[in-house]
């Protein structure tokens, strides 16, 4: 028999079934959506399963860092919060507006600062600077000694002891400051003659020139004379308290960062720069 003369469908590789090529095809390009539809379903199911060891192990070491700490060091803080940092193992561990380091089993207490290389970024600073940041606006600045120098447009707080040579120190750098209302929280905590300085200053006829005077030319300001309301002191002292103020000077911002210590009026100016870019 002649190639010609084979019937066609029985030559080798071809179709006995016309309807069988279609069919194939068909089936087959739904079975491989299908397939691809379930490794994605399994992709996912698979990242939630380990989304949820990962929840499940990061509790579970919160609670032996939380067990352990305090059964192993006497007289240990509350823990107010437990959390991962970027660096693999180490968790951070809040107290307060305070911050250590540990590991996952609580075995180990580091105290320091944690630095990112990469950005040369100190990231315990800038925690603390966002645990201790302070709502600048809802600060009672009726209750704090006003000095206003050119225009007055921008603002700076400071809390300050009559007393304290640090402050001293400051407020001569602060006379540099451009287009500044600078707000005095007087908060008297170097003992009892700070208290009276304080009372004196406040009830001065002109408040803001009898702490300049005192704090700039050292010229004392004059006796409390007669009935004044000095309860702005007690208020300035339990607001102290509450933002954990624990020593003068200290510098708050108009973003609500804060600086301790008498830092150099250049560094005043650049950070209330960019407090105002902020806000």
């Amino acid at each position: 028999m002649t190639a010609k003369n084979v019937d066609p469908s029985r030559r080798l590789g071809a179709s006995r079934d016309p309807f069988r090529a279609p069919v194939r095809a068909s089936v087959r390009a739904p079975v491989r959506a299908s397939v691809r539809a379930g490794g994605a379903a399994m992709l996912a199911l698979s990242a939630a399963l380990l989304a949820g060891l990962v929840a499940t192990a990061a509790l579970a070491d919160e609670a032996a860092i939380r067990k352990n700490l305090p059964e192993r060091l006497a007289n240990f803080p509350k823990i107010d919060e437990v959390s991962k940092t970027p660096m693999a193992g180490l968790y951070e561990v809040r107290l307060g507006t305070d911050i250590v380091y540990t590991d996952e089993q609580g075995s180990f207490l580091i105290q320091g600062a944690l630095i990112d290389t990469k950005t040369k970024a100190d990231l315990t600073q800038a925690r603390i600077d966002k645990l201790t940041a302070i709502d600048f606006a809802s600060l009672p600045l009726k209750d704090a000694v006003l000095v206003k120098q050119g225009s007055g447009a921008r603002k700076l707080v400071v809390f300050a002891d009559p007393n304290c040579g640090y402050c001293k120190r400051l407020e001569k750098d602060l006379l540099a400051l451009k287009d500044v209302s600078i707000y005095t929280f007087l908060y008297p905590i170097l003992g009892p003659d700070s208290t009276v300085k304080s009372k004196d200053i406040w009830c001065a006829k002109d408040p803001g020139k009898a702490w300049r005077n005192w704090m700039v030319d050292g010229q004392a300001p004059a006796k409390m004379m007669g009935n004044c309301d000095t309860a702005a002191l007690d208020r300035n002292t339990e607001m102290g308290r509450k933002y954990k103020v624990q020593g003068t000077p200290a510098v708050v911002f108009e973003d609500g960062t804060r600086a301790p210590g008498a830092i150099p009026a250049a560094q005043v100016e650049s950070r209330m720069a960019a407090a105002v870019k902020k806000g």
